[in-house]
């Protein structure tokens, strides 16, 4: 399980938590919505990143209340890339909401900054077969997968390189945080999806996560 975090100053303490645990990491992020008030902490993100393989949540976000904040956003996420580019690759948590487009040019741009795992996707499909094209992965949870848009895509992934999510606690399911466990509904949705039964999904995605970490 990958634990992502929104600032490089909560990565040390986050990490701590999972430090005797076999199968949870921490990544290392700055996430695009706070990407103007923490800008300040690139150096720390670039102290911390020799110490982890995974960075995210990062990214661009291109929502109306965040335009303003546009240029700061694009200054943090191109040094990201830079930086994981120089320090051999990385695999990254990205985030693309309404930004899709900005989002695959700087991968195209900082070829060589890792794996990039779009996360919760929901630009068009036209950007979506860009994406895949990149050789992007792509995660999904259920909140992702109750919507029309979200099954849609869904139909379209490459079944190697999809993973599961539960973009928790911020993604809502019945009106309660999502937990890691809840990932098991992003399963049979895709089951339904993909018309496979629930353990040939469950065996597609733990395959995935093998190719994923043996490729890095």
């Amino acid at each position: 399980m990958l634990s992502v975090t929104t600032t490089p100053s909560a990565w040390q303490g986050t990490s701590a938590l999972a430090a005797n645990t076999a199968r949870i990491r921490t990544g290392l992020g700055l996430h695009p919505q706070l990407a103007y008030e923490r800008r300040n902490e690139l150096q720390l993100f670039d102290n911390v990143l020799p110490e982890t393989r995974y960075v995210g949540e990062i990214g661009l976000d291109g929502s109306p209340d965040l335009q303003k904040y546009w240029d700061s956003q694009v200054a943090v996420f191109k040094h990201i890339l830079e930086r994981c580019r120089n320090a051999g690759g990385r695999i990254m948590s990205i985030h693309s909401r309404r930004a899709s487009s900005a989002v695959l040019k700087y991968l195209e741009t900082f070829s060589g900054a890792g794996t990039p795992v779009l996360h919760w996707f929901s630009g068009s499909l036209r950007e979506l077969d860009h994406a895949i094209s990149l050789g992007c992965w792509f995660s999904v949870g259920p909140t992702m997968l109750s919507s029309k848009n979200g099954r849609t895509i869904a139909s379209r992934l490459p079944k190697d390189r999809v993973l599961t999510e539960s973009d928790g606690p911020f993604a809502q399911l019945s009106g309660q945080a999502a937990k890691p466990w809840d990932v098991e509904k992003a399963i049979q949705i895709l089951g339904e999806i993909w018309s496979l039964h629930t353990q040939d999904v469950e065996q597609n995605i733990d395959q995935n996560l093998k190719c994923l970490l043996q490729g890095e």
